[in-house]
């Protein structure tokens, strides 16, 4: 309560990473409360001037049950501050829309991560909630970050946590962006402590807390006993789960939807599986390129190849993927695993590669047996084909250049950067022209 009151009289933003998880939760939950007690103890408006952003990053491929419980909590954090009337704001970040895990993947084909090669933390973490901080540093000059980072996470975690601490302050310099400080109130909390408070403190924004003691008992995949303390014999165990993206493939086996699937979530089988199949299918020479999208070469010292994917692996991927999305939305139709933003720029991509074989609105079409609902997919509508075939019709691969190079042209709307547009438009006409 001291350090939003006191310690700090600037009004530099709180910014607070809020992943909807044990830890994140019980630090909204103690700076909630410090906030209600300046209110009531200290009731003067300038004493609540600073803001607090509650910043939750969404990678767009979030385990779909955490997900829509995170989307519930900030619904009732917004409503809950605006009636308390605290500073208290909700913010989602999201990856750009040519960086999300679908686009980079299926789009441009990089392999999906590994330990070797993890870009996806930089792109669908990182960057976006980066901007954010970035904003706010414009504005105020400053920030501050709080973080719900605890020493007994792991020795590495409390390494990385002292190095960047400075004796006799609360607040640590941020490792990448300047002018950002860093606090991590409960640093010390066991995680004995972390449970007790989500099972026996009342949620200050109304929220009920055994929502997400249930799910972690449910993704649980191991024997380890949550509160030593407990409130109620219902609360007796919960695990050691972490919930990330349900596409990982850092990992090699994903033992908390293994664990969901297990108590009950049969639905997410199908996930599971795809997210097999792209670990399994990663190194496989077959579906990967000699070169890599700079075109550096991209081979093993036994001759297979170790670039991106090719581009009909990506539409294979492409194709499983909209096939367990049908799948999942028989028993649940609210959850999308990929949304037609996805898939415009992956068709895009696919364009500006000279992939013009196949669309991902015709893919679309054929499973769910309608049209993807966007016009932007679609190069030329259904009467400037039909003048086009007419007008060559004894010269065909006139109109399939015509119509890949109107598709191209789109691409400098449909994507927020065009660079290399006049590059793509060039090698396409050179391989028509190769033709002859």
């Amino acid at each position: 309560m001291d350090q939003y009151a006191y310690a700090d009289t600037s009004d530099r933003p709180w910014i607070i990473g809020f992943s909807g998880g044990k830890d994140s939760t019980v630090l909204l939950m103690l700076v909630w409360i410090a906030l209600q007690r300046i209110r009531q103890e200290m009731p003067f408006p300038f004493q609540l001037k600073r803001k607090v952003y509650v910043v939750c990053n969404d990678t767009m491929v979030e385990n779909p049950i955490i997900a829509n419980y995170v989307d519930d909590v900030l619904a009732k954090i917004t409503e809950a501050a605006r009636d308390q009337d605290l500073p208290i704001f909700v913010q989602k970040t999201t990856p750009k829309l040519e960086e999300t895990f679908f686009t980079s993947v299926i789009g441009k084909g990089y392999p999906v991560p590994n330990n070797a090669f993890r870009w996806c933390t930089d792109k669908l973490k990182i960057r976006p909630t980066s901007s954010f901080l970035v904003e706010q540093i414009d504005e105020k000059g400053e920030a501050i970050v709080l973080l719900g980072t605890r020493y007994e996470e792991s020795a590495t975690r409390e390494r990385s946590m002292r190095k960047h601490e400075v004796t006799g302050s609360r607040l640590s310099k941020h490792q990448t962006t300047v002018n950002t400080y860093v606090y991590a109130p409960i640093r010390e909390m066991i995680i004995d402590e972390i449970w007790y408070i989500i099972n026996a403190v009342k949620s200050p924004w109304g929220f009920d807390n055994s929502i997400l003691f249930k799910i972690y008992a449910d993704a649980s995949a191991d024997d380890y006993e949550c509160p030593t303390v407990v409130v109620d014999k219902e609360h007796s165990s919960c695990g050691q789960s972490r919930f990330g993206c349900w596409t990982c493939t850092v990992v090699k086996n994903d033992k908390s939807m293994a664990s969901l699937v297990n108590n009950g979530q049969n639905w997410m089988q199908p996930l599971m599986e795809f997210r097999n199949r792209l670990v399994e299918d990663r190194n496989v020479s077959e579906n990967r390129m000699d070169v890599r999208r700079n075109k550096q070469a991209a081979v093993r010292e036994d001759g297979t190849n170790n670039g991106t994917y090719t581009v009909e692996y990506r539409y294979q991927i492409l194709k499983d993927l909209l096939l367990v999305q049908k799948e999942v939305q028989k028993e649940r139709p609210y959850i999308t695993l990929i949304n037609n933003q996805d898939l415009i720029a992956i068709q895009v991509t696919w364009n500006r590669d000279g992939y013009f074989e196949h669309t991902a609105g015709d893919l679309y079409k054929k499973i769910y047996n309608k049209e993807i609902s966007t016009n932007n997919i679609k190069s030329l509508d259904d009467t400037e084909r039909r003048i086009l075939k007419e007008v060559y019709a004894e010269q065909l691969g006139y109109y399939s250049l015509i119509d890949n190079l109107i598709a191209l042209q789109e691409t400098k709307t449909l994507m927020i950067s065009k660079f290399g547009i006049h590059n793509d438009v060039r090698k396409r006409i050179e391989s028509f022209v190769n033709q002859f």
